[in-house]
C-alpha cells in the first residue's frame, strides 16, 4: 500500500488541534483503558489498519493483556470484559455504523446503566474522534506501522509475524 496524501503534512493546523483534541480526551470522564478499547473496536469496525496497528500497540504498552485485544472483535461473547466495559463498546458500534432510524432506546438504556451523563458525552467525543482519525487514514491509505518510531510504539513489543 502506498500513502495517498499526507493530510497531516498538507494541514499541519487542522492536524494540530484534533491532536489536542485527542489529548484532551485523555482527561474526560473514561479511563484510559476503556478508551483503548474504544480505538480499537471502531478501527476494526473501520477497516483502519493504521489506527488498528496504532491503538493495539498503544495498550499493550499500557499494560493490556494481549489476549483481551484478540477478543475486542468478539466482545459480546467473550468473558474478559466488564460490564462497563461492555456498555463502551456497545455504545462505539451503535456510534459507528448509525442504524437508518438513529440510536435504539434499548441500547441507550443499557449504556446507560454502566455510565453517568457526564461518561457518555464524555465517550461519544472519543468515538467521534476515532472516527474521524480512520476516515482520515483509510481515505488517504496510511500505512500501517509508518510512524511507530516517532510515536514509540517500537517499544510494544510484538512478534512481526513476517511470513517465511
Amino acid at each position: 500500500m502506498t500513502q495517498r496524501v499526507n493530510a497531516f503534512a498538507q494541514s499541519p493546523e487542522f492536524f494540530k488541534k484534533f491532536v489536542e483534541f485527542g489529548m484532551l480526551l485523555k482527561s474526560g470522564a473514561i479511563e484510559q483503558p476503556i478508551l483503548a478499547l474504544v480505538e480499537i473496536r471502531a478501527s476494526q469496525m473501520n477497516g483502519c489498519g493504521f489506527c488498528l496497528d496504532m491503538h493495539v500497540k498503544q495498550a499493550k504498552i499500557h499494560g493490556e493483556k494481549e489476549l483481551r485485544l484478540h477478543h475486542v472483535a468478539i466482545w459480546r461473547e467473550s468473558t474478559l470484559f466488564s460490564p462497563r466495559e461492555r456498555a463502551a463498546l456497545a455504545w462505539t458500534e451503535v456510534l459507528t455504523h448509525l442504524p437508518a432510524q438513529g440510536v435504539p432506546t434499548e441500547i441507550y438504556e443499557r449504556v446507560r446503566g454502566e455510565l453517568s451523563e457526564k461518561e457518555i458525552s464524555d465517550l461519544s467525543f472519543a468515538i467521534m474522534a476515532i472516527n474521524g482519525w480512520n476516515r482520515l487514514n483509510v481515505g488517504f491509505q496510511t500505512v500501517p506501522g509508518s510512524a511507530d518510531k516517532a510515536y514509540g510504539l517500537d517499544k510494544a513489543k510484538f512478534d512481526q509475524g513476517q511470513p517465511s
